[in-house]
């Protein structure tokens, strides 16, 4: 699936949720996520290489975690994220499967975070990341065939500006928590 994604650091996270609240729209209850990164040998950002995420995702305490596989491969030359997930039922085989296929774990992130499902192809994810200080907001759009990248990314930028947040941040959480 192709999307373009849009992050920001939020000035205040009680502002970005009442100015959502205001138009009727209210985020989901808080649930947590931890991810494992995995990256080829000889990775380097810009390369345009694929990172395996495996992702552990625990919505209410008395349900078991959910685990999936997530290839990311972010396209540089054009803002596109190609992003593929897949329910895992074995997390250790699929890690050693990983480890075989020559990627190395090179950091983990884990995050409290809710949601906002805003149309057909769009989220907001309202995300606290351990280690870090304040609070995120990334906005995902799912790109259509035909859409353009230039224009879903603009779109997004305005849904950040009408919400008064301009603290854009091009890093993945994996880069933010390692820099």
């Amino acid at each position: 699936m192709k999307k373009v994604i849009l992050k920001c650091k939020l000035s205040s996270r009680d502002k970005f949720e009442d100015k959502l609240s205001d138009i009727d729209l209210d985020f989901s209850a808080i649930y947590w996520q931890h991810d494992r990164v995995y990256t080829p040998r000889g990775y380097k950002r810009g390369m345009n290489l694929p990172r395996l995420v495996m992702r552990t995702e625990m919505k209410a305490v008395d349900k078991p975690p959910k685990y999936s596989l997530i290839l990311r491969r972010h396209i540089e030359d054009s803002g596109i994220d190609v992003v593929e997930e897949t329910s895992i039922k074995d997390y250790q085989n699929t890690v050693n499967i990983i480890l075989q296929l020559g990627f190395k774990l090179v950091g983990e992130v884990s995050r409290r975070r809710q949601e906002l499902k805003m149309g057909e192809d769009t989220y907001i994810y309202l995300d606290k990341i351990d280690g870090r200080s304040g609070y995120y907001a990334k906005i995902e759009s799912n790109l259509g065939q035909d859409d353009s990248v230039a224009a879903a990314r603009e779109d997004l930028k305005k849904t950040f500006e009408t919400l008064n947040e301009t603290n854009f941040v091009d890093d993945s959480y994996f880069e933010l928590k390692n820099n």
